[in-house]
């Protein structure tokens, strides 16, 4: 099966899946972030196994950080969070690991962050008051729209490194057709459906654009930091789960406040 062939399986079975939990929402939604969320940090664990993370600590961060905004909201999530820094330093402290302690508990921080954080804002986008399953299909389908585009193409007519040093495959004028799809899917999603107007609609798609990308880019130099070519295979040809999650992960986090900007949130 080729690299392309496996995507679009891959692609066929679980996009359908994740749009009917995310419509379902609640404790469906919350179980689908925190699967998401152990396979992810098992695959960062993997990669940054180097700096001896304390990868108990990230997993109990990022899963308190998803129960904290299911049970509570934000400030909940944050409160989550935090307990990562505690239990990194103690488990640190007692497994008397060789690595510094600044350098295991600053990597196991940013994998719960990263991951647990990011994820939880999707959860904090399904929330949102009538509008919460409209928001976050919005932000999922322009997010994947924008990384079909890229990667046609980028794959047809690129010629133009985007960013060379991180990711020698992207391209600008993949990142340009990117742009326009993200743009066109928020526009179609959000305005026709009388959520908020044609120019924050637009706003919104343009800073999916440009988050989305950005997370991908961030991946890609955690993983070349690392000396990483894929998160993992889980995933066929897509990788690994961190591999897919890399730009909805920013993108949530980007759409969610710019919503709430908008006093759409």
């Amino acid at each position: 099966m080729t690299p392309l062939v496996s995507r679009v399986v891959v692609a066929a079975v679980g996009l359908p899946a994740v749009l009917a939990l995310v419509y379902a929402g609640g404790w469906w939604l919350f179980a689908l972030a925190a699967i998401a969320a152990v396979l992810a940090l098992h695959e960062y664990a993997l990669m940054t196994r180097a700096l001896r993370p304390v990868t108990l600590a990230a997993y109990a961060g990022a899963l308190l950080s998803l129960l904290g905004v299911e049970l509570g909201g934000l400030q909940w999530m944050v409160a989550g969070f935090l307990t990562t820094l505690v239990l990194a330093f103690i488990l640190h402290w007692i497994g008397q690991t060789r690595q510094s302690a600044t350098v295991a508990i600053a990597a196991t921080v940013l994998g719960a962050g990263w991951i647990g954080l990011c994820l939880g804002h999707l959860l904090l986008l399904r929330d949102i008051p009538d509008k919460g399953r409209l928001a976050t299909f919005a932000v999922l389908l322009a997010v994947w729209a924008g990384d079909i585009g890229a990667f046609f193409a980028g794959r047809l007519i690129g010629r133009h490194k985007l960013a060379p040093r991180l990711s020698p495959g992207k391209t600008w004028e993949g990142f340009v057709f990117g742009t326009i799809a993200t743009v066109f899917v928020a526009f179609v999603t959000l305005y026709r459906q009388h959520y908020i107007s044609i120019g924050d609609s637009i706003l919104l798609g343009l800073v999916i654009a440009v988050a989305g990308p950005l997370g991908d880019l961030f991946e890609s130099g955690v993983k070349r930091d690392m000396q990483v070519k894929d998160s993992g295979r889980l995933l066929g040809g897509h990788g690994g789960v961190l591999d897919r999650l890399d730009a909805p992960l920013f993108a949530f986090v980007a759409a969610y406040y710019l919503l709430r900007a908008l006093d759409a949130a």
